[in-house]
């Protein structure tokens, strides 16, 4: 067996990746081809905010799992309507603050597992417009505020909806009918699910579908083939999130990223600024700038997105040090924007002890420094030239030594490069190191190659 193997860039691209993991037959059966086609804007994004905006955000308790949970009782919970103003909402603050942090797309939580409608939703139930003082749609200004900024929409559904008469209760709730016992009155749901979805996608027409909760139903039972076809009916470019039984486009791991990259071709780490996804007063947990641009620049180095989530408060502002995270993610972006957007996920770990991404012909290799690391960083197992190196951002040029090369050796030597302690970024450096042609990495065991 050949022990010197070389990794070429459609490997480095992809290939390795298997298809979803939760890939079911009957998703199996969609042309792969064309998902990819449509995936392509997703997968070159790699920054959306998620917003998680609704009544829980009044009382300082959690979004649906506080009376789900049983740690408020389901009237008190609800008593956060008469408290929800949206008295200093400006979705266009909103819109031009995520353009600022480099989002290429958002996801709005339309509605959560409490089944209170952000929309002018025509089904009868709770709606912001109908059941809170805010009386007014705030999807619609968002969306189209967005759109002038050329970010993506995204819409966050919950299928479950823990507060509608004829759904069967949530999980630690047996007062309620199971479905077996009354299919009449869950066809009376699925009824009502499915027209909210068709008014979100006939009026806002959305590029991405976020769903949420379905684990506590069949695909069958939540009609899952019927809503992805209706859908892309509408719109046969949207893309849909894994979270519908089998019939989605990408997976959704949310707050802790992955040790390894994972098999998933299209995948987003979803994670909070704090600990909570809504705001709560007392969550005061925020995590600092360069945590969150560390947790960024993970995910895109395994071949992901980030999802940010913000929690506005109940009066539609943004916490400040949610304003300051944004900002200071988009003044790192603006700088080293080249070695994130529209990249391709990097090199195998070991060839270089932090992350890295590759420019989509790959023929330039970033590195992503961490913290303050200074002086000579190592590079194993690259077989290619080094045609240049610089500190992106501000084009310190940097030179690079070959340490260990045999010249009758197939084996690649180990490259240095020295970083001066005065060219380092506030929270990572990135160096871009253009190679001679595509990437190619030895792969073996070292000895005679």
């Amino acid at each position: 067996m050949n022990r010197y193997s070389k990794i070429t860039a459609a490997f480095i691209a992809g290939l390795f990746f298997t298809t979803l993991a939760t890939t079911t037959s009957a998703q199996s059966k969609i042309n792969q081809d064309s998902i990819a086609q449509k995936m392509g804007w997703f997968e070159d994004a790699k920054l959306g905010i998620f917003i998680h905006y609704g009544i829980y955000a009044v009382n300082d308790v959690s979004e649906s799992w506080s009376f789900h949970n049983k740690q408020v009782t389901w009237p008190a919970y609800m008593s956060q309507l008469s408290g929800f103003t949206a008295s200093k909402y400006d979705p266009t603050a909103w819109a031009n603050l995520f353009k600022e942090a480099g989002a290429r797309y958002t996801v709005i939580t339309t509605k959560h597992h409490d089944g209170v409608a952000l929309w002018d939703t025509k089904e009868k139930h709770y709606d912001v417009i109908r059941n809170t003082p805010a009386k007014k749609d705030l999807i619609d200004p968002l969306v189209n505020a967005l759109r002038k900024n050329d970010i993506k929409v995204g819409a966050y559904f919950s299928l479950i909806d823990w507060s509608h008469p004829d759904y069967p209760g949530f999980l630690k709730d047996s007062s309620r009918y199971k479905v077996a016992d009354d299919p009449l009155r869950w066809k009376r749901f699925q009824g009502f699910f499915q027209n909210q979805l068709t008014e979100l996608s006939t009026k806002f027409n959305p590029d991405l579908w976020w769903f949420d909760g379905d684990w506590e139903h069949s695909a069958e039972e939540w009609e899952s083939s019927k809503v992805r076809t209706n859908l892309l009916a509408k719109n046969p470019g949207t893309i849909i999130n894994g979270r519908l039984q089998g019939y989605g486009d990408y997976e959704t791991p949310e707050q802790n990223f992955p040790v390894v990259r994972p098999s998933f071709r299209w995948w987003e780490l979803c994670m909070t600024t704090n600990n909570n996804w809504g705001y709560r007063k007392s969550d005061t947990n925020w995590k600092t700038p360069y945590e969150i641009i560390s947790i960024f620049v993970d995910a895109v180095s395994n071949g992901g997105n980030l999802l940010l989530d913000i929690g506005p408060k109940e009066d539609g502002t943004i916490p400040n040090e949610q304003v300051n995270i944004l900002k200071e993610l988009g003044k790192w972006n603006r700088k080293h924007g080249e070695s994130i957007f529209g990249t391709i996920g990097g090199i195998p770990q070991g060839h270089f002890y932090g992350p890295t991404t590759l420019s989509k012909d790959s023929t330039t290799l970033y590195l992503f420094l961490h913290g303050k690391t200074s002086g000579p960083v190592m590079v194993k197992g690259l077989d290619n030239k080094i045609k240049s190196v610089e500190v992106l951002g501000n084009g310190t040029k940097l030179t690079s030594k070959v340490v260990g090369k045999i010249s009758w050796s197939p084996v690649p030597g180990l490259i240095y490069i020295n970083v001066p302690a005065t060219t380092l970024d506030t929270y990572i450096t990135v160096l871009k190191v253009k190679l001679d042609k595509p990437i190619k990495l030895y792969r073996g065991k070292g000895g005679l190659g």
